[in-house]
């Protein structure tokens, strides 16, 4: 209260903040448009681009992300990409890239609900590229395989 006891006038508003509506936790696959990663072109049936569901739906995501050099295009966010492009070529110790390349694919794909983990990693290189087969498991425990190359 203020002298003869009138309330003190603040010059800060007391405004209602209204409860937040609560997040659904809902996880489901999604889904994507189906893509042909060896002809760089989206698959089309009766003109239309095919849409894919489900695990289906996740593998070709997880192509795209581990195909996208991180930073590198201004359209997505940096947690969007992979940096296994800057191992190519170079004269990287075998025990390096066998530390190296699981780290920067499970940090690259960790970052989506749908996946709880990946694990397993078999890697292949030659010269000029690069093949890494893992497994993904996903949020309702489904273990799913996949192989992505790279080359330069």
């Amino acid at each position: 209260m203020g002298q003869g006891g009138d309330p003190v006038m603040s010059i800060f508003p007391e405004i209602p903040i209204p409860e937040a509506a609560p997040q659904s936790s809902t996880v489901t696959y999604g889904r994507e448009l189906d893509f042909d990663f060896s002809t760089g072109q989206f698959v089309m049936i009766d003109g239309a681009p095919r849409v894919l569901e489900g695990p289906d739906a996740l593998r070709i995501w997880i192509t795209k992300t581990l195909l996208t050099a991180r930073y590198r295009f201004p359209i997505y966010s940096f947690n969007y990409g992979c940096e296994l492009e800057d191992m190519i070529g170079y004269d990287i110790p075998r025990v390096v890239l066998e530390s190296e390349i699981p780290r920067v694919i499970r940090e690259a794909l960790i970052i989506d609900d749908r996946i709880e983990d990946v694990r397993e990693f078999s890697i292949e290189r030659g010269d000029d590229w690069l093949r890494v087969e893992f497994t993904v498991i996903t949020f309702d425990g489904q273990s799913i395989r996949q192989e992505v190359q790279y080359s330069v």
